[in-house]
């Protein structure tokens, strides 16, 4: 069964952030846009160069008023050291989530339960705490943090605007669509 238009499930977790460790839970999300972003572990390969990317656009999501949730089964103290240990991760303000009850990763439905680790899940949430996309890809796949902030921008723009969708490789101020019955068949 799949998480989508499902609201997130209660959590409650230690994270770092800003050089402190601090608990989140998910009243902590709930009012605001979100992005949880699953990655296997830190002090690896590809997931630094992701978590890297979404650093270099967090100033992007922030005016678009989303926070960024990044989730691994590592802990809160793990999360530090690779903070203090790699120029790529030091660059990141946005929140670190340790989640090594599994407990997060069961609920968003990434948990690789015979390794303990999470995949490459990533999650838009709305104020309301439902998921309204995600995306969940291969262990050596990385993803995309431009192509994140479209999603993003599409989800607040369908969210804000009823009856319109948004189609392919759409793009802020891009012509939107409204289904209808005459519009069937003239795509």
């Amino acid at each position: 069964m799949s998480v989508i238009n499902t609201e997130i499930k209660p959590f409650k977790a230690t994270a770092y952030k800003d050089g402190k460790f601090i608990d989140v839970s998910d009243a902590d999300v709930k009012g605001k846009w979100a992005v949880f972003f699953f990655y296997p572990a830190d002090f690896t390969f590809v997931c630094p160069t992701e978590l890297g990317d979404v650093a270099d656009h967090y100033a992007e999501f922030q005016k678009l008023g989303v926070e960024i949730y990044s989730v691994s089964t590592d802990t809160h103290f793990t999360h530090k050291a690779w903070h203090d240990s790699s120029e790529t991760i030091g660059k990141i303000k946005y929140t670190m989530l340790g989640d090594p009850t599994l407990a997060i990763s069961r609920n968003f439905e990434v948990l690789r339960e015979d390794q303990g680790l999470a995949n490459r899940g990533t999650f838009i949430v709305d104020p309301q705490g439902v998921i309204q996309a995600l995306e969940i890809t291969a262990e050596g796949i990385g993803r995309d943090a431009k192509d994140l902030l479209r999603k993003v921008k599409a989800a607040q723009y369908v969210a804000s605007h009823p009856g319109e969708v948004c189609p392919a490789k759409w793009e802020e101020g891009a012509a939107t669509l409204k289904p209808s019955f005459d519009l069937v068949g003239k795509i």
